[in-house]
């Protein structure tokens, strides 16, 4: 089954695919220049739906004032939620400043419809109106979220003070996207090159393999390691040459930092965010950022978190201890370290592992290649929630990505991109985004895509 979307007729909106929501999003076709066109138009018929509607004296109905809210906000989410992904996945200069340029306006919107008394007020009016009482449980959970959300946007706040919140709001998106680029940027940067295979001893063939070819992609001799998590794990854990395990320990451990270069230090902007996150608080009348935090969550004070925190370190610290004092005898004594300095635990446990059980992880490796996890893992996932995953068809960001189809009982369900692999230009970690939620639209049920 090959989900592509059929190209738009001359003269439409989806001339521009950043505004096909027909299908998935075409990322094949999408462009940075298609950025600023698709999401000012987005944001221009958000706010006019929302002037149209606050002026409408009628009472709002679930039908005529939710429904088109949320299908305008769906719109504007997906677009805005490829360009966010697409600057993740390839943060290339032409990205970068596209994402960036639009980051401030798109900012602003949502903080101007969080400040937006008068559809805060229809949004009351239903939620306290005799209709609440025929929704379905779903939907009054939806106003509820709904009024709170407005809440925590500073709707209620005097007209005074909204501005400053706004500017706040703002200045906390482009804190957090640069703080994201400078750890990508310093990872980046930073690499080493090894033109003797004597230092490479202990460090698997494959792991070998990976470094030369990053290296002749580069143009450079040798064998080159990068703080990418495949070139970094193993030195760290195999790699005999301590002085390697070092370098490539502090330089992981400082990205991004003072002892860095100053345009990527993001210790300013930690402080930055923190200032405005305290004074977000007080506004709404919060004692700090940790109680807004946890008004949508399970726990209700930070105080409950601390202690359950508190708990948790206090019953599993004898445990680590413990760990720590036999890693640094056996160091000691068989490897002859007299410090266990950071860079060597991965190293001297994997040797223990080795010298206790007979095994290391390089050997459990070779019995778990990507298919075959993928197959176990959507073996579990079949018997735990009766849906199979199947490989399908849709365009892609990189030909490495995969793509896959969720069936229950024969119906799909859902779908979902898998992007394994590490790249320079990929934010680093495990994380998700969303191509498109499930909802409801008078056409029928739209399945969601992550």
């Amino acid at each position: 089954m090959t989900h592509t979307s059929a190209p738009a007729a001359p003269g439409t909106a989806s001339d521009n695919p950043l505004l096909d929501f027909s299908g998935l999003p075409r990322f094949q076709d999408i462009r940075p220049e298609h950025v600023a066109s698709a999401v000012r138009q987005l944001l221009d018929e958000n706010r006019a739906l929302i002037e149209r509607l606050t002026a409408d004296p009628a009472m709002p109905t679930w039908d005529g004032f939710v429904e088109p809210m949320n299908e305008a906000g769906e719109r504007l989410g997906r677009a805005w939620g490829v360009v966010g992904h697409l600057h993740s996945v390839m943060d290339v200069p032409e990205w970068r400043e596209a994402y960036n340029a639009m980051l401030p306006e798109v900012s602003r919107f949502f903080a101007e419809v969080g400040q937006n008394l008068a559809l805060f007020e229809k949004y009351k009016a239903l939620h306290d109106g005799p209709e609440y009482a025929t929704l379905s449980s779903t939907r009054r959970l939806i106003l509820d979220h709904e009024l709170r959300d407005f809440r925590l946007s500073g709707a209620e706040l005097p007209d005074a003070l909204k501005p400053r919140f706004k500017d706040i709001q703002e200045e906390q998106s482009q804190l957090a996207a640069k703080f994201s680029e400078n750890l990508l940027d310093a990872t980046n940067a930073h690499e080493e090159l090894i033109t003797d295979e004597a230092e490479l001893a202990g460090i698997p063939d494959d792991a070998r393999a990976l470094a030369r070819a990053s290296a002749e992609a580069e143009g450079k001799p040798g064998w080159r390691f990068t703080l990418h998590m495949p070139s970094y794990l193993p030195v760290m854990q195999y790699a005999d040459n301590r002085a390697l395990r070092e370098r490539m320990y502090r330089a992981y451990a400082t990205r991004a930092s003072e002892q860095g270069k100053p345009e990527w230090d993001n210790g300013p902007l930690i402080g930055r965010m923190l200032a405005l996150r305290s004074e977000e608080a007080k506004m709404l009348g919060y004692a700090n950022f940790a109680e807004v935090s946890l008004v949508p969550k399970m726990a209700d004070t930070p105080a409950q978190v601390l202690a359950f925190l508190r708990e948790l370190a206090a019953k599993a610290k004898p445990f680590a201890e413990r760990d720590l004092a036999e890693l640094k005898t056996f160091a000691k004594a068989d490897l002859g370290l007299d410090a266990l300095e950071p860079w060597d635990v991965a190293y001297a446990s994997e040797k223990l592992r080795q010298s206790r059980y007979a095994y290391s992880d390089q050997e459990v490796k070779q019995y778990f290649p990507e298919p075959k996890v993928l197959d176990g893992l959507f073996g579990v996932i079949r018997a735990l929630y009766g849906v199979d995953i199947l490989p399908d068809v849709a365009p892609s960001w990189d030909p490495d990505t995969r793509f896959f189809r969720i069936e229950k009982e024969g119906d799909t369900i859902g779908h979902f991109y898998l992007d394994l692999h590490a790249r320079p230009t990929k934010r680093g970690g495990a994380w998700m985004d969303s191509a498109r939620s499930r909802h409801r639209t008078a056409h029928g049920t739209e399945t969601p895509v992550a």
